[in-house]
């Protein structure tokens, strides 16, 4: 997989971006405000995230979505570690990540990426969203931070 930063004139992968974030809202906030970058394979838009500038020298990884049809292989792996260079490069000190409750894979691979569980943002989703969301059949209510010295 490449990944490449998304060109200010091209249009965002939004059937990717809203499998990581349900809420057109936010995510049009995320890229209005962010860097978004895109994993291709054989020229086509496999994966996505977006690196967001929260306070100094910090930047936050949202929206880290991979095609359904291409889970399990490794490519969101590589795209966190692609984030994290990302970040480094673009001169951020820490990089953050925030996950569901319920998102058990995602928690084991930024952990793996050498993310720590810095805590937990209680009824985030409850708060943020209009809809109930499940996951694993577990409805997500709480956000777990973790985060990462660059």
């Amino acid at each position: 997989m490449q990944i490449r930063r998304l060109h200010d004139n091209e249009k965002p992968p939004f059937e990717l971006l809203l499998l990581a974030d349900p809420s057109y809202r936010l995510v049009k906030e995320y890229l209005r405000r962010g860097f978004c970058f895109v994993g291709l394979l054989n020229a086509h838009i496999i994966g996505v995230y977006v690196l967001l500038p929260t306070r100094p020298d910090t930047v936050e990884l949202v929206n880290v979505a991979v095609d359904e049809k291409h889970q399990g292989k490794g490519f969101g792996k590589q795209l966190v570690k692609h984030a994290i260079q990302a970040a480094i490069e673009l001169g951020f000190k820490t990089i953050e990540v925030g996950t569901g409750n319920s998102s058990v894979g995602q928690l084991a691979l930024y952990q793996k990426c050498g993310f720590r569980i810095t805590g937990v943002d209680r009824d985030f989703f409850v708060r943020h969203y209009d809809e109930e969301i499940f996951e694993n059949n577990i409805q997500v209510i709480d956000m777990i931070r973790l985060s990462k010295d660059l």
